[in-house]
């Protein structure tokens, strides 16, 4: 049976940390949520929910699916900048919210602003920027014990790396 709360996404995925909720708006996605187990499955009322019903469900199964989505034009010139930079961090791979920030000249503080403030995590997957001594925050928590560190471990796990230690960067092109 839906439950009440699934009623407010477009589509729901189960994954193995719970699920996704997918919300469409104009023939986009207007944002994905990392939801707990008590939300129910629901199958996408619109074809833009099912195209990324698909997709995610296929990136659960593979994690080295690459997200071909249309999403909804949201956030600051800045956060768009940290943003394309996370989504061109390979699977596999975390980077530092000092290393984004390096690559863009700004603060790691700035950049994990923008990290919390992505509508679209999966398809820009802010679960592969950690902090410079350790796994860091996700979902605007760092409390080990969260659900959404629960998930953050879960998608990096999932994605093959085992340990924390960034990667070192690739030079800025010229």
């Amino acid at each position: 049976m839906l439950s009440k709360e699934s009623t407010l996404f477009s589509a729901v995925v189960a994954a193995p940390f719970g699920a996704i909720g997918i919300r469409t708006q104009d023939q986009a996605i207007s944002e994905l949520v990392y939801l707990p187990p008590r939300f129910a499955e629901k199958d996408a009322t619109d074809k833009v929910a099912a195209k990324a019903q698909k997709q995610i469900e296929k990136y659960l199964q593979q994690p080295d699916f690459r997200f071909k989505l249309p999403l909804q034009q949201v956030g600051t010139d800045f956060q768009r900048k940290v943003w394309a930079v996370i989504a061109a961090i390979p699977q596999g791979e975390v980077w530092t919210y000092g290393q984004i920030a390096k690559h863009i000249k700004s603060a790691p503080r700035a950049v994990g602003q923008a990290c919390g403030a992505n509508w679209f995590p999966l398809v820009i997957p802010c679960h592969r920027v950690t902090a410079a001594g350790g796994l860091g925050g996700f979902g605007h928590t760092d409390d080990e014990s969260s659900f959404h560190i629960g998930v953050k471990l879960w998608l990096l796990q999932h994605e093959g790396v085992s340990t924390y230690s960034p990667v070192i960067a690739p030079k800025k092109a010229k």
